[in-house]
């Protein structure tokens, strides 16, 4: 795609992709009435209708790698956050599942009310030692309900070449569960950037890794495991 074209597709799909996220929250929000899996079932066709949207419009596709290392059990997926792109993705690799997530997200119009029939466990990030005690408790919660929980465990997004120390609440919810925990590496920051309207045409890799052993482990130490893996998975893909 010329440059111009690629422009023109990012800025079509853009507006597109918010207006489709409402509509389709308020239909996850009618299908939530019947049942929680009747709900995922629209959140999973918007998932499709997105990442058809992005290849169509932007040239831009991706690819799924290391399915075999989810395991049947329901556990913890921690994502590396540099895009937008890896929260639409991650709803397609995992099955039914919640987030930890800004208690911001709640209050952005129909947006916001069909992720709370979802159940995410909103944080307020400015008070760290409840929001880790938050995580825990709830996350309990949604694991024992039978939901897989996602967290991009840096608590925003990364410019690409970029990390911070991985946030504890959900290595804790790990170690105190014992559920297994799922690295996951990509590039989607190289195609599709924070903050970045411009989506550049290609295939994103995403990998999942095998599962992080999180009984009697110490969570730093699940924490340190998990950082280096997707870290260092990351600088292969570049």
């Amino acid at each position: 795609m010329s440059t111009a074209r690629q422009w023109l597709g990012s800025v079509i799909y853009t507006p597109l992709l918010f207006l489709s996220a409402g509509v389709y929250a308020c239909i996850v929000v009618v299908m939530s009435l019947f049942g929680p899996k009747f709900a995922w079932r629209w959140v999973i066709q918007w998932v499709n209708l997105a990442l058809g949207g992005l290849r169509w419009f932007c040239g831009l596709d991706i690819a799924i790698e290391g399915r075999e290392n989810i395991p049947e059990q329901t556990g913890i997926a921690y994502i590396k956050h540099s895009s937008a792109l890896e929260t639409i993705v991650g709803m397609k690799m995992f099955p039914r599942q919640t987030w930890v997530l800004k208690r911001e997200l709640l209050w952005a119009p129909l947006f916001g009310l069909g992720l709370l029939v979802l159940r995410p466990i909103a944080i307020n990030r400015k008070s760290r030692s409840n929001a880790v005690n938050q995580v825990v408790e709830q996350g309990k919660q949604r694991l024992a309900s039978g939901r897989w929980l996602v967290i991009f465990p840096e608590g925003t997004r990364m410019a690409v070449g970029e990390t911070k120390r991985y946030g504890v609440s959900g290595a804790l919810l790990a170690s105190k569960t014992g559920c297994p925990l799922i690295p996951v590496a990509h590039n989607a920051g190289e195609y599709w950037p924070r903050r970045g309207l411009l989506k550049r045409p290609g295939t994103v890799r995403f990998v999942i890794g095998k599962p992080i052993p999180t009984k009697d482990r110490e969570p730093r130490e699940i924490n340190d495991e998990a950082q280096a893996w997707i870290e260092s998975t990351i600088a292969t893909l570049s």
